[in-house]
């Protein structure tokens, strides 16, 4: 993408001494062109237990029926559900950042939008997992599709919901896809170019061609754009159709018009979260510390604090809409999310997603790195909470006192999820192995205007006066990435 004027007073984007263009490709092709290292294989073998266990506990339940969850009468959704609306909410970062960025030109997206990209793919795949499965007879699931004629009347209710469901979350994965892999091209042909024999074969098929001609490039900027103007309405949509599963329905704690808005705003959060899992993982264990900087971090958890803000707001909206509505049954349902036997999930949820993000407004747990994991993984924990409270307090009490009754998840409810998370860990150190985690491309474009060593260059030069340059050293302290020394010498001479 075409860059802009940068001020030389903002902090930068890239660090390191003596970055070159060739350097950008040698260290983020490290991962793909030789052979993964000790935690990656840790980390794989891991995963691939989780998958494991997915495929175990997904093949139990296609066998037995879904009378292997924790089911009842009274609940009938419950952990699937859930686990279904938490993956697609990770899911929303991924897009945000890619598209709606793209857009306004936000130049600290480029180092983290692949793997972004990528995590919304693969959690897209763990969600649609959760569709199928709740169906219960999973070879059925093309019903829900507008079938022709010679199936028989098998058109589906578009009426619900849950068929929207199915049009949104397709529309999203395959629009997300299509912008992965079109950012993947020059890339892939980066590796395409470095390889030889089988593997030049393979990565060759994959580039589809690229041969970077300014032409090529044109139209690369230009379906980017496109793709980038598309994907920008799915996050707002699709994070919207999948709260209309509860918001059309008339249940005390569902039925209410907040609920849009709310879902987005904490599918962004939650999304946010999990890119700030990974990307701090995969920096240390990857070697990217030059290329995922503080500012990125520090950005990050500036949208997961606003975010958080505007879901605590919503928490408390919902009491006074409650309240408000003067329904001594919704008043009910509130009360007994707060006070009932699922007290406990309810104020975790409440820990979790409006109390901890409260705590980047301070400047050294906002640039703290370890910190930043731990609350990454905290948001995450809450926010499946959320949806568990929703969902769980919602139904085990109705307006039959007679019919009231508790969920107690099974070993197959757990299994599925937890393998689900190592399905998806799986498909993401796969990406790392076989794809650039980093887009080389756009890092590129930063070299001659928001690297460390272009702004290092201009302070040399006289460009800037002593009070500038000391704002611009003391910008630098928080970075983990640029040492003391180098701190030192920028110093006009």
């Amino acid at each position: 993408m075409s860059s802009h004027n940068e001020s030389i007073l903002r902090e930068p984007l890239v660090t390191g001494k003596d970055i070159t263009y060739a350097k950008v490709t040698d260290d983020i092709l490290l991962p793909v062109e030789n052979k993964p290292n000790k935690a990656w294989w840790i980390g794989f073998i891991l995963a691939a237990l989780g998958a494991l266990l997915w495929v175990f506990s997904v093949g139990y339940t296609f066998w037995t029926g879904i009378g292997a969850w924790g089911l009842n009468k009274t609940v009938g959704w419950a952990w699937d559900i859930t686990d279904f609306v938490w993956w697609v909410g990770i899911g929303h970062a991924g897009t945000l950042i890619s598209a709606v960025l793209l857009l306004f030109r936000q130049n600290w997206r480029n180092s983290i939008n692949r793997s972004a990209e990528a995590m919304t793919i693969f959690a897209v795949i763990c969600a649609a997992t959760y569709v199928v499965a709740h169906m219960g007879r999973p070879w059925l699931a093309y019903w829900i599709f507008p079938l022709p004629n010679q199936f028989g009347s098998l058109w589906v209710n578009f009426n619900s919901p849950l068929v929207w469901d199915a049009f949104a979350i397709s529309t999203y994965f395959t629009v997300s896809l299509v912008f992965w892999y079109c950012g993947l091209l020059p890339d892939i042909a980066s590796v395409r170019d470095r390889a030889a024999g089988l593997k030049r074969r393979i990565y060759s098929i994959m580039s589809f061609g690229w041969n970077g001609s300014v032409k090529t490039w044109q139209r690369f900027e230009i379906v980017s754009l496109i793709l980038a103007g598309i994907s920008t309405p799915l996050v707002l949509s699709v994070h919207t159709i999948v709260s209309m599963d509860f918001a059309t329905s008339v249940i005390p704690g569902w039925h209410t018009t907040i609920f849009p808005p709310y879902f987005v705003a904490g599918a962004i959060f939650s999304g946010f979260a999990m890119v700030q899992t990974l990307l701090l993982v995969m920096r240390k264990v990857l070697n990217f510390e030059n290329y995922i900087t503080m500012f990125h971090i520090e950005s990050m958890n500036k949208i997961i604090m606003v975010t958080g803000s505007i879901v605590g707001i919503a928490y408390l909206t919902e009491l006074f809409i409650a309240w408000y509505s003067g329904s001594e049954y919704e008043m009910y349902a509130f009360a007994n999310r707060i006070a009932g036997p699922y007290w406990w999930a309810y104020w975790t949820m409440m820990t979790c997603n409006v109390i901890s993000p409260q705590l980047f407004w301070f400047k050294k747990i906002r640039t703290s790195i370890p910190i930043s994991w731990v609350l990454s993984i905290v948001v995450n924990i809450g926010m499946w909470f959320e949806r568990f409270v929703i969902i769980v307090t919602s139904l085990h009490r109705d307006y039959l006192p007679s019919s009231w009754a508790m969920f107690y998840p099974t070993w197959t409810d757990v299994g599925i999820f937890v393998g689900s998370i190592g399905l998806f860990f799986t498909l993401f150190l796969l990406f790392l192995r076989f794809l650039p985690g980093i887009a080389i491309a756009e890092v590129k474009l930063l070299l001659k205007s928001a690297s460390l060593q272009q702004k290092t260059k201009l302070i040399k030069e006289g460009h800037l006066d002593k009070e500038q340059v000391e704002f611009f050293r003391n910008s630098l302290t928080k970075y983990d990435s640029v040492t003391a020394d180098e701190i030192k010498e920028l110093e006009i001479k």
